[in-house]
């Protein structure tokens, strides 16, 4: 694919890289290698991947190319590499033979095409169906099943390729699919590669009728410098001049086309570079089976398996100038010497002929994936054995997309067990792909492509990182849409300023710190001088370290991250920081000094949870907390390096029950005074009637008053009440909340406003009732629509009710 790029850039000026040659065109790809890794590490930071940077590979580096020759040469010699002819998928437009796992299949409208296959001496003729007909020049038998009653009788006979004349064997062969098309095959072994398995049994000639540029060659005759689609036209017409055509017909085709360069590719014979497979997989195979290797999920074991167990020999050459040239050299009789270097390769000459010769290096390359295959260990010194390889091979988790895991990850199974006798993980963690917010993958030519970087200029990396993180579950493609990505940017801004309100509580006064380097902390109040809604947030945290660290230890990602946001913008944001005001602002000093010692603590201690994903705020935050920011023997405090949270142990079964109950009855308080539309800034009376809870309810007055928005002289907690007239009536957890309406809102407007809503009711309901009774409408309108109208009559009967019910509650 680089290659490709650099080349397309050089057509944009006139220029081909053969006109440059092999040494200026390299120099040219190092050149834009060099402008594009800038760039993509530039990116990388901006993302705020945390890697030891002075760490940095690249496949082609001295250390790493040193791994992959000395590979090469190794299998080699133990006969598992070898140069063949064989067919192989070929890219015209990339001039290179690609991998069976760079083609891609895909599903367009064809045509399939009827003709006459003549018998020699004969006006017999064999019907035969193809959806390739310039390959007919290449043909070199016809096959029928042989047990085939139609045609059974041909075999050992012969036929004539159309408008060639070349006289062709017909065989019988059990490949042959008797219900498809007319149940008679033409085999071109050098164009398909089904027909060059069944040319191999039956020992057929390879004709091949094609330049590498998918012209046709002279084995095609009068068709000779044609392109193919060209050619297929050309003999379809003469074919049916000459009376061999039947008919066509519509047919859809699985067509073959390069992952890289897009055209259909062309099966070619060629001589290349291959690896030897079958005695490589089974300890590949073993190691997950085994559990040695665990996919995550689980289900792609079953891909895994049902790849290599079905595997070809894998071709390693490509018609390329730049990758990692293949390590052999000929001699002036086409003797071949692996070897390390030119020098290497002519000692080995000289020794073979005794004397020094000529020689001259393979041109090709090897595939790109064969030098990624030995990634885990090429970085760390392989094949010498560094303390790198002895500390850090085999590593724990490898993360990728699913969509390679043949092209990569099997590959590195197989060559880190062959080359250094191990596996080179433990896991590998599957992330889908990223798709749209419709689910379409993205693309150029749909418009939907998101630019990482401009969606960190407008939203942050943080809000983006977690947009991704939470976005999806292991194995399955995400929907990424730029309303998620500002919802979490805004999730950014509510921590953001959650630490400025705290940040402030905490300023002129001294915080008692524990622990120290990556450990420290700030300390914990004694129990006793906590409050209800300190202990209930210290409980919630606890639950929250237990869950997230068990939620990340089984790969569930996604779901740790949506509870820190649960937790940090709910409970913490909307329901402590409020709660904390009361004994900020009314409690003693004692009680204010705990409070903002659980206020440090808790969002301390959250922000370790969040950093790996969102680092950048919550690095931001940390460093300006009083007491953590600094240095411990002379090397930077940060966040990053801090020790993840352990269980605190904070468990309050009590205060979870309490602070729950007090919630429900500040939300019903509050749905209340939405529906009777009291303004934000008043203050209501209420009645409390709690039964067995009453003193506790109490004992957290000012917590409710706080909350709710209650008058403190007009509100009454008590074990039983009367009910009082005019009054909103609330049940919730156990209390019974009366909201005495006169103070809470104006009667007269109230019914008013209550009445006329009524009113707009009453007339859409009439609207609908009467479209609902009309016959004609529920006969002839689709049925979602009717049922849309139904569910629509009821919502709106429903509120009717609710609206009743209230203006009753006001009646004089």
């Amino acid at each position: 694919a680089t290659q490709s790029v650099v080349e397309r850039n050089l057509e944009k000026q006139g220029i081909t890289r053969q006109e440059l040659g092999r040494e200026r065109f390299v120099q040219e790809v190092w050149d834009w290698k060099d402008e594009y890794h800038a760039n993509i590490t530039s990116q990388q930071r901006r993302m705020g991947i945390t890697c030891d940077w002075t760490r940095e590979r690249f496949t082609l580096d001295d250390g790493l190319s040193n791994a992959v020759l000395k590979s090469f040469i190794d299998l080699y010699n133990e006969g598992l590499i070898y140069r063949g002819s064989y067919l192989v998928n070929w890219s015209p437009k990339l001039q290179t033979a690609v991998s069976d796992l760079e083609v891609e299949y895909s599903e367009e409208p064809g045509t399939l095409y009827y003709f006459k296959y003549r018998l020699s001496g004969s006006d017999e003729f064999v019907p035969v169906a193809t959806t390739r007909p310039e390959t007919i020049l290449g043909d070199t038998a016809v096959a029928v099943h042989p047990e085939d009653e139609r045609y059974r009788h041909l075999i050992g006979k012969t036929a004539l390729v159309p408008m060639l004349d070349r006289e062709i064997p017909i065989i019988g062969d059990a490949y042959v699919d008797r219900e498809f098309g007319t149940g008679a095959l033409k085999i071109t072994p050098g164009h398909d590669p089904n027909d060059y398995e069944i040319g191999q049994r039956h020992e057929l000639p390879i004709i091949n009728i094609m330049h590498k540029d998918a012209t046709l060659n002279d084995e095609a005759g009068p068709y000779a410098g044609l392109d193919r689609f060209a050619a297929r036209k050309k003999l379809w017409a003469d074919m049916e001049a000459a009376g061999l055509t039947i008919k066509t017909e519509p047919h859809t085709l699985r067509v073959p086309r390069s992952e890289r360069g897009g055209e259909i590719v062309e099966p070619l014979v060629s001589t290349q570079w291959f690896m030897k497979m079958e005695p490589l997989v089974e300890p590949a195979l073993e190691a997950v089976r085994s559990g040695e290797i665990q996919f995550v999920p689980p289900r792609f074991d079953r891909i895994y398996f049902h790849w290599l167990e079905n595997i070809r020999d894998w071709c390693i050459s490509r018609q390329l100038w730049w990758g990692h040239r293949i390590p052999i050299w000929y001699g002036p009789d086409g003797h071949t010497f692996a070897a390390m270097n030119e020098g290497e390769a002519h000692m080995q000459a000289e020794v073979h002929y005794g004397k020094p010769v000529a020689l001259e290096q393979d041109p090709d390359v090897l595939d790109t994936w064969y030098s990624s295959g030995l990634w885990p260990f090429s970085t760390l010194g392989w094949p010498e054995q560094t303390e790198d390889l002895a500390k850090y091979y085999p590593t724990t988790v490898l993360e990728t997309g699913y969509d390679i895991i043949f092209f990569w990850v099997a590959r590195m199974i197989i060559m880190g067990l062959k080359c250094t006798g191990k596996v080179p993980f433990k896991y590998v963690y599957m992330h889908g792909l990223v798709r749209d917010e419709t689910g379409r993958k993205m693309t150029k030519s749909l418009g939907n492509v998101l630019d990482p970087l401009d969606v960190v200029h407008e939203f942050g990396a943080d809000a983006l990182r977690f947009s991704l993180l939470t976005g999806g579950t292991p194995g399955n493609d995400m929907k990424l849409s730029m309303t998620r990505i500002e919802s979490n940017r805004n999730f950014s801004n509510k921590i953001w300023n959650a630490a400025r309100f705290v940040i402030m509580n905490l300023s002129d006064h001294q915080l008692t710190t524990a622990g120290n380097g990556c450990d420290i902390h700030y300390a914990l109040p004694k129990a006793e001088a906590l409050g209800m809604a300190d202990r209930w947030i210290l409980s919630r945290l606890t639950a929250l370290e237990s869950e997230v660290t068990r939620l990340i230890d089984n790969w569930q990602l996604g779901e740790a991250g949506r509870q820190l946001y649960e937790f940090l913008w709910n409970e913490y944001c909307d329901w402590y920081i409020e709660a904390s005001k009361v004994r900020l602002n009314e409690g003693t000093a004692a009680e204010a000094e705990a409070t903002r010692q659980v206020l440090a603590y808790v969002l301390e201690r959250s922000l370790r949870l969040l950093h790996p994903f969102m680092p950048f705020v919550t690095e931001s935050i940390w460093q300006n907390l009083p007491g953590m920011a600094g240095a411990e023997n002379g090397t930077p405090r940060a966040l990053m390096v801090s020790r993840w949270p352990l269980n605190t142990d904070r468990a309050a079964a009590a205060a979870e029950e309490g602070f729950s109950r007090i919630q429900e009855i500040v939300r019903g308080m509050r749905n209340a005074r939405s529906e009777y539309d009291v303004a934000p800034g008043r203050w209501i009376a209420a009645q409390l009637v709690a039964g067995d809870y009453a003193d506790v309810l109490a004992e957290n007055k000012v917590l409710l008053i706080s909350l709710a928005r209650l008058d403190a002289d007009a509100l009454t907690i008590a074990a039983e009440l009367p009910a009082p007239e005019k009054a909103a009536t609330l049940s919730v957890a156990g209390v019974t909340v009366y909201l005495p309406l006169a103070g809470m809102v104006d009667l007269d407007a109230e019914r008013t406003r209550l009445q006329k809503e009524i009113g707009e009711l009453d007339k859409h309901l009439g609207r609908v009732s009467s479209k609902l009774e009309n016959p004609g409408f529920i006969n002839k309108a689709p049925a979602e629509v009717v049922e849309r109208e139904r569910a629509r009559m009821e919502e709106m009967q429903t509120k009717r009710t609710q609206l009743s019910e209230r203006l009753d509650d006001l009646a004089a």
